[in-house]
């Protein structure tokens, strides 16, 4: 910041200068077009000068007279102080871009984006994906990195999946097992205890590394809000329909532009559970889900932040019929798609990629530093460096 202003007061100073200069230069300086045999010929050195003969000028007869020695001596002082302030302002400006623009990929590079959002489509197992009903994502895929075979956890059920995709573990670890689940009730008890009471999450790590980070959740399902800790979010809202769910999204981009936002929709899953996984109301409601991740793109733009947002679109688990729960690659298979600063593009991830992982990614991203408790890895072949910044020893968790 301090040297940014050093160099916007340098800047102010050439411009005073060069307008200081040009008023001598026109006041001192014999008009080009007067009659005069001797300013007239000092009007032909002046344009030598521009051009660069100054060799010439200097055997001229005007130079002969004192007077217009003088002040063809003024007159070629200026337009080199004059020349030279304005290549000075030039050169500075071109230094500062092409400082800005290494800094921007440097820092794109080792995972330093200013903000990350997950859209989290619930129930959109891979096979909803088709040639004709996903044009946004298809795009998407070709502008970043994606797998179309990535994979949930098991049981195939919401709660399991949704918390082992923020939490960076498993239900063996988190202790998520069901949608039964309560931060009161459950079977299985987490192996860490976070601030919060329960397996610590990306949310809260995120506020817990980066106190002033703006954090946002809107959430199609209602169930989603319970996984996350209690008063760490900015913005943690449920909000029913995936149309008005994207529309109050994109109300919070434009708004608060933040560092973390989690939109979850709902939509495909209730297709699925009403009319069957790969039925023609299923695969309608996936293309309305493309439109919508489409706006919140356009969101991104209009807020003046796509450029400097990585975005990342996956599922927690697909369905088999009319449910889903069980262990059929039809359920666990989801897409895992990336894009954006510093990602890879058009690049189809060839090693495995766990829902557990999307923590881990969204935690490199951010430059924070993952609890040991998380088995969740980096996607790093995602990146356009294909490894992870460097990071400090990590915190303990309390127990």
């Amino acid at each position: 910041m301090v040297q940014s202003l050093d160099t916007s007061a340098k800047l102010q100073t050439l411009t005073r200068m060069t307008r200081r200069r040009a008023r001598i230069f026109h006041t001192l300086i014999p008009s080009r077009g007067t009659r005069n045999r001797s300013t007239g010929f000092q009007a032909r050195c002046v344009s030598d000068f521009r051009v660069g003969r100054l060799s010439k000028c200097r055997r001229g007869r005007g130079f002969g007279n004192p007077r217009y020695s003088r002040l063809g001596s003024l007159r070629y002082e200026a337009q080199s102080e004059i020349s030279a302030l304005v290549m000075n302002g030039t050169v500075l400006l071109l230094v500062l871009a092409v400082l800005l623009s290494v800094r921007c990929t440097a820092a794109a590079t080792r995972g330093e984006v200013p903000h990350v959002v997950v859209l989290g489509c619930d129930g959109f197992g891979s096979v909803g994906i088709t040639d004709t009903n996903t044009p946004v994502l298809h795009r998407l895929m070709k502008e970043g990195a994606f797998t179309l075979h990535a994979r949930g956890v098991m049981p195939t059920s919401s709660s399991p999946n949704w918390a082992s995709m923020i939490m960076g573990a498993g239900p063996e670890q988190h202790g998520v097992t069901s949608n039964e689940w309560e931060t009161n009730k459950f079977e299985i008890a987490p192996t860490v205890h976070g601030p919060a009471g329960f397996f610590p999450t990306v949310f809260g790590l995120l506020r817990q590394q980066k106190p002033d980070s703006k954090i946002a959740c809107v959430h199609d399902w209602d169930g989603f809000g319970r996984l996350v800790e209690p008063g760490v979010a900015n913005i943690l809202e449920n909000v029913k329909g995936s149309t008005n769910t994207a529309k109050r999204a994109i109300q919070v981009l434009k708004q608060e532009k933040p560092t973390f936002l989690f939109i979850h929709f709902d939509d495909v899953d209730h297709a699925g559970h009403t009319f069957g996984w790969k039925s023609a109301e299923y695969f309608e409601a996936v293309a309305e889900i493309d439109d919508l991740i489409g706006q919140v793109l356009s969101a991104l733009r209009e807020a003046g932040i796509r450029d400097q947002t990585v975005v990342l679109v996956t599922a927690d688990h697909g369905g088999v019929a009319k449910s889903h729960g069980g262990a059929t690659m039809q359920e666990i298979e989801i897409p895992w798609i990336i894009a954006g600063p510093g990602i890879r593009r058009g690049h189809e991830i060839q090693k495995p990629v766990n829902t557990y992982d999307t923590a881990a990614t969204i935690a490199l991203l951010l430059k924070l530093v993952p609890p040991e408790a998380w088995i969740a890895r980096p996607v790093t072949e995602a990146l356009e460096s294909g490894s992870p910044p460097r990071t400090s020893a990590r915190p303990a968790e309390a127990q």
